[in-house]
């Protein structure tokens, strides 16, 4: 009797390489996205803590902060870090739109990390909440 040989044939294989690259090319980005907009919480948690911060300064100070650095009401700085929590997102107020009555603050993906190619691009918020005017995130990036 002649034996018969075992294994996978070259077909075989190349078959389910075909399938694993086929399955890849479908999740890779779908993570990715995933991971884009999970990141996205990182820009609004930092812009919450600053509208708070802001609140709290204006109640001690005659107006709100114009910048970070922790100087206090004579400065009129805040005392946080310009980066968001996770690193993904810079802050800055916009000192030409900040006064007694209104503040900005805007959250830009750092270049060249994981956010530099998200479309929600930079988002901001005010002293009545989420600015999406102009070229900032909208209400759908905000996860509303």
């Amino acid at each position: 009797m002649a034996k018969k040989a075992s294994g996978f044939t070259l077909i075989e294989l190349m078959i389910v390489v075909v399938v694993v690259g086929i399955l890849a090319s479908i999740a890779i980005p779908g993570y990715q996205g995933m991971m884009e907009r999970s990141r996205r919480s990182d820009a609004v948690t930092a812009l919450l803590n600053v509208q708070m911060a802001q609140e709290k300064f204006r109640a001690n100070c005659t107006q709100y902060a114009e910048d970070f650095g922790g100087g206090g009401c004579g400065t009129l700085e805040l005392d946080m870090s310009t980066t968001s929590p996770e690193g993904h997102y810079s802050l800055d107020i916009d000192a030409g739109n900040t006064d007694a009555a209104s503040f900005l603050v805007e959250a830009a993906p750092v270049a060249g990390g994981a956010q530099a190619n998200d479309d929600c691009g930079t988002f901001a918020i005010d002293q009545t909440g989420p600015d999406y005017t102009g070229a900032h995130a909208d209400a759908d990036c905000w996860g509303r």
